[in-house]
């Protein structure tokens, strides 16, 4: 097929797992901690740090635009107390939030990464198994 027959492509949308995520420079401060992991969340990045689901850093559209900090409802008002641009996220409410358009955004993400590294407490929960496929029921399969 001669490639000037080719239609040019148009409107090519990457796949989410190509999108480029620019909040993941707050992950930077983990990497040389070893027990440090990064996964794919909702179509974001999720932060491990010895073993617990500590930040994840969401860069879509809102409510999906900022940082989430992994905690549970128990420690929200001790966060929010020190850092209180910090709120429950609108969707996910067991854990708190902060839009990357809030103007303490990059105070209260260098702040999280700090206690995160310090292996404070109130950040970071015990991420859940995955589930296992079940086996079809159905008869020949």
């Amino acid at each position: 097929m001669n490639p000037q027959s080719l239609p040019a492509a148009t409107n090519v949308t990457p796949m989410p797992s190509s999108i480029s995520n620019s909040l993941v420079w707050i992950f930077e401060a983990f990497e040389r901690d070893s027990t440090y992991l990064t996964k794919r969340m909702f179509g974001s990045d999720a932060a491990y740090v010895d073993g617990l689901l500590c930040l994840v850093a969401a860069d879509r559209d809102p409510p999906w635009s900022g940082l989430l900090v992994c905690t549970s409802q128990e420690r929200h008002t001790a966060l929010i107390d020190e850092m209180p641009a910090l709120q429950p996220h609108p969707v996910l409410g067991k854990w708190l939030y902060i839009s990357q358009d809030d103007p303490a955004f990059e105070t209260v993400a260098q702040r999280l990464a700090t206690l995160v590294l310090a292996r404070d407490p109130r950040v970071g929960v015990e991420p859940k198994p995955r589930k296992r496929a079940r086996k079809s029921t159905l008869p020949g399969s």
